[in-house]
């Protein structure tokens, strides 16, 4: 009985430990969150400068709390971005102990490689939306209506672009990972291929 409850004691200290650490990693990534979120404060104006170099429109400032808005979303595109490779590597060490060493050789690549196609992802979107998805909404008015841009409707649209492909860019990453666990097989990729295609053209 008195090794019963030892034995559950322990498990109960293993698993307060372990929580424990998430917990320090958690707060680690939390602290490199906030410090890319002041870089993006402090480098919002060049950020901003970039997206509106490529373009030859003029944008409107309809209301104090569009620029507000506009600052924060930068900020904090640029404080995701900036932390997902350090979240990748905390998520990665926590679980490292549990892992074998072809298994820890083997998803150590994942984390760089969530970071470039996350990059990659919102490279290619705002080339779209600067080379195609803009040109083709701007010539669908065809000089009937005059156009106005607001800036809060502008920077909500690069990002509503943007952002989604660089989540769609993450899928292989994540496809590789499940299939190195055993959770989806090549098979099952085969079989739903068609599935995939039809759901990405949508």
């Amino acid at each position: 009985m008195e090794q019963d409850k030892s034995l559950q004691n322990d498990k109960e200290m293993g698993y307060l430990d372990h929580f424990a650490e998430l917990r320090n990693r958690l707060i680690v990534t939390a602290v490199i969150f906030i410090l890319f979120f002041g870089l993006g404060l402090y480098f919002v104006n060049d950020i901003r400068d970039f997206f509106l170099k490529d373009i030859d429109i003029t944008l409107n400032l309809i209301s104090p709390e569009e620029i507000i808005w506009v600052i924060l979303t930068i900020a904090l595109t640029v404080a995701i971005t900036g932390t997902l490779p350090f979240l990748c590597l905390q998520l990665w060490l926590f679980v490292k102990p549990g892992l074998t060493r072809h298994e820890r050789r083997v998803s150590a690549w994942y984390i760089p490689a969530v970071f470039l196609l996350f990059i990659a992802g919102l490279t290619f979107g705002y080339y779209i939306f600067v080379k195609l998805i803009l040109p083709f909404v701007l010539s669908l008015n065809d000089g009937i209506f005059e156009t106005l841009f607001s800036v809060e409707n502008y920077f909500r649209f690069i990002f509503r672009v943007t952002l989604p492909f660089a989540v769609f860019f993450e899928i292989p990453v994540i496809f590789m990972f499940l299939t190195s666990l055993g959770l989806v097989t090549p098979h099952f990729l085969h079989k739903t291929r068609k599935y995939a295609y039809f759901i990405l053209i949508i």
